[in-house]
């Protein structure tokens, strides 16, 4: 905000400068030549009905084409949210896929070290198996090589005595008997390497089938991340076309809007010009009559003056509702703020206003820079709400110059006044001056509202 609106109430000269030559100017026009001093100035350019009609239809048409293309940009905003919240899931999931393919690798690589040992293992056993088996039958063969009954008296020849006899059998049965054990454990060994071998196989199976599945689940992750991805850039190429668009149909309308404004700024011109002319010719005649009234009188009768019609209340016309508002430039905002006789202490909202001292500033908010507005015209609640609600409404496509616009299509939430070719004057947020702004489309409500006309 430029320093030169940054002024307080008392010091707003060149606002209060402003308002008073319009005000003067309004007063010109609304009493005309009132006791004669005065000519009405020729009629001003007064555009036909089709002029109108036509720059009126074209402004509608823009204007529609705006509400489509504003319908779909936020279906595309919509989109590109639930794109981008799509391409968040995939690259979470596509991470999982590398987690599960990492760690599926991990086990088939263990799963394939175990195989080997237990393979290892079972090799071994057999080994040692085949060694005692070998070594059995050589002991059996050498038993018998002589024959059964030979074999054994073989054994015991050389004995010295009974019991040498019987130390040599018990030795031979120790040795076959140890011999068998040996075999038998062996080969229980054999069997148990062999089951853990089989196992081991079945697990670097199963490891190994859900490497392959998880690779594959990381291929498709990636995949489907590579199209989220591509679906997201793609919706965004379409979103920067919308809003380029939009951008483009909307200076369309601010064009066709300003012709719509100038011509019916014309019209009202003539309108007013043509209602001067009505006045001026009445008091002609009303003068006229009271000068025949006080021929036909006599000299020495005395009439009763009569009273000049009155004059349109203060702020009832639109001009001067502008101009009323316009004379605020510059005026701080105060949350609660001003009346119908200007800015006024805000009050506390126990929130945001009361961070920014709005309680201890005289200015207005939204809604009371509109009380003031149209102070001449009606009565307005300091709510913006039921302001919405106070005259009638209006599509925007055809909102005039002193029409109120309002925001919050989920609550009505700000208000300002339309001034024309696009622009409007508001008191916008705490911290701001009143200022003179482009019209915002962003959630604005679909009507204006209209006091006057």
């Amino acid at each position: 905000m430029p320093n030169g609106l940054t002024r307080s109430r008392g010091g707003r000269g060149t606002g209060v400068r402003r308002g008073a030559v319009v005000g003067a100017l309004a007063l010109v026009t609304l009493i005309g030549t009132a006791g004669g001093g005065l000519a009405v100035p020729p009629p001003p350019p007064n555009p036909s009905d089709s002029e109108l009609d036509s720059s009126r239809g074209d402004r509608n048409a823009r204007a529609g084409e705006v509400g489509q293309l504003t319908n779909q940009l936020a279906e595309a905003e919509s989109r590109l949210s639930s794109l981008q919240a799509d391409v968040e899931l995939k690259m979470e999931q596509a991470n999982k896929a590398r987690v599960d393919m990492q760690m599926a690798r991990e086990t088939a690589d263990q799963a394939e070290r175990d195989a080997v040992a237990a393979r290892t293992e079972a090799d071994a056993a057999s080994g040692a198996i085949e060694q005692a088996r070998t070594d059995l039958d050589s002991f059996v063969a050498g038993s018998y090589r002589q024959g059964s009954t030979i074999g054994s008296i073989g054994a015991y020849l050389g004995s010295d005595s009974p019991d040498d006899l019987l130390a040599r059998a018990q030795l031979l049965e120790a040795v076959s008997g140890s011999q068998l054990d040996a075999l038998e454990g062996m080969h229980q060994a054999q069997v148990e390497k062999s089951n853990k071998d089989a196992a081991a196989r079945q697990a670097l199976e199963e490891a190994r089938q859900r490497r392959t599945e998880a690779e594959q689940a990381r291929v498709a992750a990636d995949e489907a991340q590579a199209a989220a991805v591509e679906a997201q850039q793609g919706q965004a190429a379409r979103n920067s076309e919308i809003e380029s668009e939009k951008s483009r149909v909307e200076q369309l309308l601010y064009a066709a809007q300003s012709e719509v404004d100038g011509l019916e700024g014309q019209r009202a011109r003539y309108n007013d010009w043509v209602a001067q002319k009505q006045a001026e010719e009445e008091e002609r005649a009303r003068e006229a009559a009271l000068a025949a009234s006080s021929n036909s009188s006599g000299s020495s009768g005395s009439s009763a003056p009569v009273a000049s019609p009155p004059s349109a209340p203060a702020g009832a016309s639109v001009e001067a509702a502008v101009a009323r508002a316009m004379s605020q430039l510059g005026v701080q905002y105060a949350w609660g703020g001003g009346n119908t006789a200007g800015p006024t202490y805000g009050i506390r909202d126990g929130g945001v206003a009361d961070s920014y001292g709005d309680y201890n500033k005289i200015g207005f908010d939204c809604s009371g820079l509109m009380i003031y507005a149209f102070a001449g015209v009606t009565s307005l609640p300091h709510y913006s709400g039921y302001q919405y609600e106070a005259g009638y409404q209006v599509p925007l496509s055809q909102m005039r110059r002193g029409d109120m616009l309002f925001w919050g299509t989920s609550g009505i939430h700000h208000v300002a006044m339309y001034l024309g070719g696009g622009q409007m004057i508001e008191a916008p947020y705490s911290g701001g001056y009143v200022r003179v702004v482009p019209v915002r489309y962003g959630d604005i409500m679909p009507y204006a509202t209209r006091l006057i006309g």
